[in-house]
């Protein structure tokens, strides 16, 4: 028994660190769509210029939005089957940890020459409660059929934004990648 209490703060912090770098995925799309005769596509730019994120960023996800279609076997294209937009939001989750409960010390008191002496002694104490933070971000890619100007496909990642610039492009593929997984649908 004592063993399960000692690895339960180990299993706890292993869920939080695997929820932390998953991206959570879903996708909706229109049941009458063909999506066997789409085989071309181009970036939707009045879309993509709303997308409230940096240049920087948008050309990340469109490189690697970009290299996902191309493996799926589209090609890029003048006069394209779908169009490709995306938008993003993103929150920020602020964490509070307050349950640092331990021993107090103890040690000897101060016997001076006023007369207040106090002995050895021991007692409860707390630690500072701890804080962290984070960027939930939410990336949206919309497949829009540019014949009917209908949106037919939209896939949606849910997840944990990276602020170190390495990690960044590394986190923006793997979101790009989660998403698309969903594409094409499996109509049934």
């Amino acid at each position: 028994m004592k063993k399960l209490l000692n690895f339960l703060p180990l299993l706890a912090l292993l869920i939080v660190i695997t929820s932390c770098s998953s991206v959570r995925v879903a996708a909706d799309y229109d049941k009458n769509a063909n999506f066997g005769e789409y085989k071309t596509f181009a970036f939707f730019k009045t879309g993509i210029d709303k997308a409230e994120i940096s240049d920087l960023d948008k050309r990340r996800i469109l490189r690697a939005i970009e290299a996902e279609m191309l493996t799926k076997g589209f090609t890029k294209s003048e006069n394209p089957d779908l169009l490709v937009s995306l938008f993003t939001k993103s929150q920020q989750r602020v964490d509070v940890y307050n349950n640092s409960w331990g021993y107090g010390g103890w040690g000897w008191g101060g016997f001076g020459p006023w007369g207040a002496g106090f002995g050895p002694g021991w007692g409860w104490g707390w630690n500072q409660p701890s804080v962290s933070t984070s960027t939930q971000g939410v990336l949206y890619i919309d497949l829009i059929d540019s014949n009917k100007k209908e949106l037919v496909w939209q896939g949606m990642g849910t997840g944990y934004l990276s602020r170190n610039m390495e990690k960044k492009e590394a986190r923006i593929k793997e979101f790009v990648t989660e998403i698309m997984t969903k594409y094409p649908p499996v109509v049934q």
